[in-house]
């Protein structure tokens, strides 16, 4: 039997099985684990996140980058802008973007309804904070 088949398990999560939390990687963010980084002995982490109401976009995430084998996110609701390196990218309910392990980037902006889709291999990654990509980053759009 290989290791796959040892570790993980089925797994099911409806709407009403987990709520959206504070306390993941960024405050002004909520997350909403799906299960999966248990289901696959933490391979895998999949996790819903979406903007904070009671907290805004300010100076966003500062740049970072994944140390990770393999992360996408799919933007469900709304939008957030990224930088990815030196590109600005706007990236809108229905898209996915590939984060290529190691990339540096800084999510700057995003709407109050913004909500995606992060999976990330492995569950534990590390964020590491790296020297700004570009020497400025666009201001936020103010909520109402």
């Amino acid at each position: 039997m290989n290791k796959q088949a040892v570790v993980s398990k089925f797994s099911h999560v409806k709407p009403g099985d987990t709520e959206y939390k504070g306390g993941g990687l960024r405050d002004f963010f909520l997350y909403r684990d799906l299960g999966i980084a248990d289901a696959t002995g933490g391979q895998v982490i999949c996790h819903l996140v979406k903007a904070n109401p009671d907290l805004p976009p300010e100076e966003g995430t500062g740049w970072h980058r994944h140390e990770c084998e393999f992360q996408i996110v799919i933007m469900t609701k709304g939008w957030a802008r990224f930088m990815y390196e030196d590109k600005s990218t706007l990236v809108q309910a229905g898209d996915v973007v590939h984060q290529r392990p190691g990339i540096a980037h800084y999510l700057y902006d995003y709407s109050e309804d913004m909500e995606y889709l992060e999976i990330v291999s492995p569950a534990d990654f590390k964020t590491v904070d790296v020297p700004p990509a570009v020497d400025e980053v666009p201001a936020p759009t103010p909520w109402r």
